[in-house]
């Protein structure tokens, strides 16, 4: 049973392709999606094999040994040896769910759209991992916060029309709804102290406070099946110089946001003398280890999914504190 859980941010600083296989449609390489919902999601096995990659590389977690092979031998005891047989690993991911999806609008450039859906089971994971959620503001549909820069025409009543691709929504300025966007920005791109004092997170908190809408589930459901990313890649003849291959891949664009949460049990060794710097007095000390070793030694850029070696799947990380 898991005894201690820490949720993270997934930000994505180029495309992401969560890619689910081929197909056969008019993309040939699509992402990975809900069944029963469509929306986007990347897999939790996937994530554990980036982060996996991702610590036994990172300088943070050198801390914990005092060469590669102690780092190791501590990234293998969490994560698990590549021979199942040996043991489990004792820290798991759940599928990265969509919270925030980028849409193009007439004004402002871009905004980040969601839903009432989308965040009543972003409430309810962080509830299950013991988030007290009490201060969290109520969702209202259809509406955007006051400030917002995304409007085209000012109608009666503090009501506006904005334009997102190619529709045009009737939404509500509300005050709740910018409380839940600062809410959600201080979380996402916190405040941070550099040797110049500059806050390299300024900029996108303040536009998420601003250009963060609530709209209708069907219409966020329409957005993040319709305006993903579709990319023609092709191969060509070095003799020819002809197309020998063509395909078509689909991404996660650029500032979209998801949410996971690592979820952590005892180490899974017999002799305690095994478990290192994870051993504790009890299983919940030694999970309240295993989940520090994580927050303390995660990177703040990771690469998730596939074509890597074309710059694609780099994604910022960030943990709720």
């Amino acid at each position: 049973m898991y005894q201690a859980f820490k949720p993270f941010f997934l930000i994505a600083e180029t495309p992401i392709h969560p890619g689910s296989g081929s197909e056969l449609g008019v993309v040939d390489l699509p992402v990975q999606r809900e069944k029963h919902t469509g929306f986007p999601k990347i897999e939790g096995s996937g994530i554990k094999g980036c982060m996996r990659e991702a610590f036994e590389s990172s300088e943070r977690t050198a801390k914990i040994g005092n060469d590669n092979v102690e780092v190791k031998k501590w990234v293998k005891l969490v994560f698990g040896p590549a021979n199942g047989d040996e043991h489990a690993g004792c820290i798991a991911f759940t599928d990265a769910r969509i919270l925030f999806f980028p849409v193009k609008s007439l004004k402002g450039i871009f905004a980040w759209v969601t839903c009432p859906m989308v965040l009543e089971r972003f409430k309810d994971d962080m509830k299950i991992a013991g988030i007290d959620m009490r201060d969290f503001p109520p969702i209202k549909k259809k509406t955007c916060p006051p400030d917002s820069q995304v409007s085209v025409k000012e109608k009666e009543r503090n009501k506006i029309l904005a334009v997102f691709e190619e529709f045009t929504f009737e939404l509500a300025r509300d005050e709740e709804t910018k409380k839940l966007a600062c809410w959600f920005a201080s979380r996402i791109f916190p405040q941070q102290e550099t040797a110049m004092s500059y806050n390299p997170y300024s900029f996108w908190r303040k536009k998420l406070e601003r250009d963060l809408i609530i709209l209708e589930n069907d219409d966020f459901e329409h957005f993040v099946s319709a305006s993903t990313e579709i990319v023609a890649r092709t191969v060509i003849d070095d003799v020819k110089g002809t197309a020998k291959n063509l395909w078509y891949e689909e991404y996660l664009p650029s500032d979209t946001i998801l949410y996971s949460i690592a979820m952590v049990t005892p180490p899974r060794v017999e002799r305690k003398e095994e478990k290192g710097p994870f051993g504790g007095s009890s299983p919940q000390d030694e999970a309240k280890r295993v989940i520090e070793y994580f927050e303390e030694g995660v990177p703040p850029i990771i690469q998730i999914g596939g074509n890597q070696t074309v710059g694609k799947g780099i994604t910022r990380v960030q943990v709720l504190k």
